[in-house]
């Protein structure tokens, strides 16, 4: 399993608008979280409902950890367009044996969001 032949991969397809492309990346009963509280989307189906975006954005993306089929993936993101704004995520990554991901779960962050406070961090340093 190389991961970041994954990642690559996810990104060209997102990049493309490539819903037909989901199904080299995930298996047909994924569950993908969008959230560390989401419901998940069930299914390759639910994500391909999801997935079309024209917003351009820039991605950069570096392995944390992998070990077993497991991995966990830093991404930042940044789109542009009328409403630029930008993420840093950690992806954990649950491959399954034929290489397709099996659990995609996200965790994302983005500055200003509640609990976000680089002021407050920087005082207990």
């Amino acid at each position: 399993m190389d991961v970041m032949t994954w990642v690559d991969g996810y990104e060209r397809a997102w990049r493309g608008n490539d819903v037909a492309g989901l199904d080299r990346l995930f298996r047909p009963d994924v569950v993908y979280l969008r959230s560390a509280y989401d419901d998940g989307l069930h299914g390759v189906e639910e994500v391909r409902a999801f997935w079309p975006d024209d917003t351009p954005f820039t991605m950069h993306a570096s392995p944390v950890a992998v070990q077993g089929d497991t991995a966990v993936v830093r991404v930042e993101v940044r789109y542009g367009g009328d409403e630029p704004h930008e993420y840093r995520d950690l992806w954990i990554l649950r491959f399954a044996e034929d290489g397709r991901v099996r659990h995609f779960e996200e965790w994302a962050h983005w500055p200003g969001m509640p609990g976000w406070n680089p002021a407050q961090e920087q005082s207990q340093v």
